[in-house]
């Protein structure tokens, strides 16, 4: 009985309960909004125009999978995050989810109609869900700090100086008031009822025997508890329930996909990859004629990276950097745009990663995938080993073009942290996962504070 009324006491399943609804609420409003102008588009300038007139039905469809493709799009670039994006984050998803959808759309709208038809009356609606989108985003963002006030937060463990600045470097001191930080040699196990002060804790490398007991504490007081995960965390995530001798067991082995979804994977690898490889052959002419103009050089460069198992191979890029940038044989780390041998073209190839495109060939010879983690130079990868012997664990899939560090990991560029988000994607590796990072992928294109990976000369 004491338990129970020690819970009532602190937790709220009603307030809860109406929190998350009104910020689905909030959520809904912004598919509905951008959907209601995408319909009157369809309605008064595109149903007239198709070869079959669609009745009510045949319209409602229309529009409801133009709302379906949206969501998907927002739901992959985060369009509808209310508080941990800026407002300039938030209206570019939501451009880059309407101009998918939109897209997407008129393809159908030719097909409904037999033949082109004028794009005008639907970029006059993109442009009016870029102005929703800014509308919304600002109009959420005000009622959501008014209504949801940051959070009383308290760091503890390690490092704690560098964690609180990376949180006001992403201006997220909106969300969270650091009240107080400790490590464990302040912070007294024995007494947890001093986290009764906060709203919020993050744990910072803190050893697990340590951080249950806080877990446990702030579960049953319902204190949320952000956790920065230690490697053993991560391949935790890949466990599979068992039952065994009628215990519930977690069961860890290495990464082993099942061969049906290894089959489709590189099926669709050969697809995507032959078929962008055939739509950017002209480009891919322009650019071997821009690299061979500006120096004279050779147009392709390779290096030995890293694949499946520590496999070697060669990786194809566009040269994007004077043919003697690296003497005498040894690996260098780029700087990056301040590397002064990167050339002119160069620098444009890697502004918008078009050196990475030859990699196509990569994939359809089967040496990489589309998704998987970056190829690393085995010297590179050598040193990183030095202290953190698991970085070997990245090895246990096929290198990729793109990945999950490369999507979701902004300013995170030490080794640890890529290891750490390839592990994530091993652990949720799937055809699904692999489509959001591919059209995740776009998002970043034109962000120079993606991670890149640690490149070397090229």
């Amino acid at each position: 009985m004491s338990i129970n009324k020690d819970m009532n006491s602190v937790i709220d399943p009603q307030q809860h309960f109406y929190s998350s609804l009104q910020l689905k609420i909030v959520k809904f409003v912004n598919l509905v909004g951008v959907t209601a102008i995408f319909a009157l588009t369809w309605l008064f300038s595109y149903a007239t125009m198709t070869a079959a007139h669609l009745n009510n039905y045949g319209n409602h469809l229309v529009i409801f999978l133009f709302s379906l493709i949206y969501f998907f799009y927002g739901r992959t670039y985060d369009a509808f995050v209310v508080s941990l994006s800026s407002i300039g984050d938030k209206v570019y998803s939501q451009a880059l989810a309407c101009f998918f959808t939109n897209t997407i759309m008129y393809i159908v709208i030719v097909i409904l109609a037999g033949s082109l038809i004028h794009i005008g009356p639907l970029i006059l609606c993109f442009v009016l869900q870029i102005f929703f989108a800014l509308v919304w985003s600002k109009v959420t963002e005000y009622w959501y700090f008014k209504k949801f006030p940051a959070q009383k937060t308290l760091l503890l463990g390690d490092e704690l100086a560098d964690f609180r600045a990376l949180l006001h470097k992403h201006g997220l001191k909106r969300n969270f008031i650091i009240q107080k930080t400790m490590n464990l040699q302040t912070f007294f196990l024995n007494d947890l009822s001093q986290l009764r002060n906060f709203d919020c804790v993050f744990l910072i490398n803190i050893h697990s025997h340590e951080r249950n007991q806080i877990l446990k504490y702030c579960v049953t007081h319902d204190i949320k508890v952000y956790i920065v995960p230690r490697i053993g965390d991560l391949i935790m995530c890949s466990s599979t329930p068992v039952h065994i001798l009628h215990l519930p067991l977690l069961y860890l082995g290495r990464y082993n996909p099942k061969p049906e979804y290894l089959l489709l994977k590189r099926i669709f690898d050969l697809i995507l990859a032959g078929l962008v490889f055939i739509l950017l052959i002209p480009s891919f002419v322009l650019i071997a004629m821009a690299i061979k103009i500006e120096d004279r050089g050779p147009i392709f460069y390779k290096q030995v990276r890293l694949t499946k198992d520590g496999q070697l191979f060669n990786v194809l890029k566009f040269r994007s950097m004077q043919v003697d940038a690296e003497q005498a044989g040894k690996a260098l780390l780029s700087t990056g745009s301040n590397d002064k041998r990167v050339t002119k073209v160069g620098t444009i190839l890697r502004k918008f990663r078009l050196d990475e495109l030859p990699q196509l060939l990569n994939i359809i010879r089967g040496e990489m995938s589309i998704v998987g983690p970056r190829p690393e130079r085995p010297e590179i990868a050598t040193e990183y080993a030095k202290n953190l012997p698991e970085f070997v664990l990245r090895l246990q899939t096929k290198a990729g073009l793109t990945g999950y560090a490369q999507v979701y990991g902004k300013y995170n560029t030490t080794p640890y942290a890529k290891l750490e988000m390839d592990l994530i994607y091993l652990a949720n590796s799937s055809l699904l996962e692999d489509l959001k990072i591919i059209f995740a992928t776009v998002k970043i294109l034109f962000k120079s504070d993606s991670t890149e990976g640690f490149e070397t000369d090229e």
